[in-house]
């Protein structure tokens, strides 16, 4: 598809969402992301940033409203993963929620599905290992990973692809998941937790994004694990 433009003339955009802080802290890197990459122009399009609240259901209306209008060529839904040490792309959503803490507003569903009539999963449809190997090559700690767990992260990753899956004006966006490292600020208060510095996270994305703007089928290469 051709970046300059969309279908209906409109400009081409990027949706990059990440979740408030949730749990007690005071800051999440994925929404410091973000909204740090809002109004960055990357072969084309312009990212829009979105904050999701780390609520169930109510990420999912949040989305669904950024996602009227013209389609976006990219959405990228971020999340933080304390204790990750890398810039998470992850493979699959799962249609379950098992909360192991309650949100935002103490919801805490157990064993229920995403959506009732919904597939059991989804693969993302961005180019996840070409985005690790471009980031790697840029000196920056990348990863597949093939669990994006059972929570608000998981929720939303399925709900986006189901949306992209079944709407037929969506049917050009690729979307997918990231779950990203804690901020410094963030492992102060639990030792032993790995960081990442938020500017070396957004150089990350602007790579990420610029791979998944340019690269139409993924590479062939192993990213697979033994457990």
């Amino acid at each position: 598809m051709d970046l300059r433009k969309t279908t209906d003339g409109s400009a081409p955009r990027v949706l990059v969402a990440g979740f408030e802080p949730f749990e007690n802290d005071p800051v999440n890197p994925a929404w410091e992301i973000a909204r740090a990459l809002d109004g960055w122009t990357c072969e084309g399009a312009t990212v829009q940033a979105l904050q999701l609240p780390c609520v169930f259901g109510r990420a999912i209306d949040t989305l669904d409203a950024a996602l009227t209008g013209p389609p976006p060529q990219l959405v990228l839904c971020l999340g933080a993963a304390g204790g990750r040490t890398e810039i998470s792309m992850e493979r699959a959503a799962l249609n379950i929620d098992d909360a192991r803490i309650p949100d935002n507003v103490g919801q805490q569903p157990i064993d229920l599905p995403v959506f009732k009539d919904g597939p059991a999963a989804y693969f993302t449809t961005l180019p996840i290992k070409a985005m690790v190997r471009d980031m790697r090559a840029a000196g920056l700690p990348a990863a597949v990973s093939n669990s994006a767990g059972t929570f608000v992260c998981n929720h939303i990753f399925y709900a986006l692809m189901h949306r992209l899956a079944t709407r037929p004006a969506l049917a050009h966006a690729r979307g997918g998941f990231i779950h990203v490292p804690y901020l410094p600020e963030q492992a102060a208060s639990k030792p032993g937790v790995a960081s990442m510095a938020l500017s070396t996270q957004v150089d990350a994305m602007r790579v990420a994004i610029r791979t998944a703007l340019t690269v139409r089928n993924d590479v062939r290469e192993t990213a697979g694990r033994l457990h």
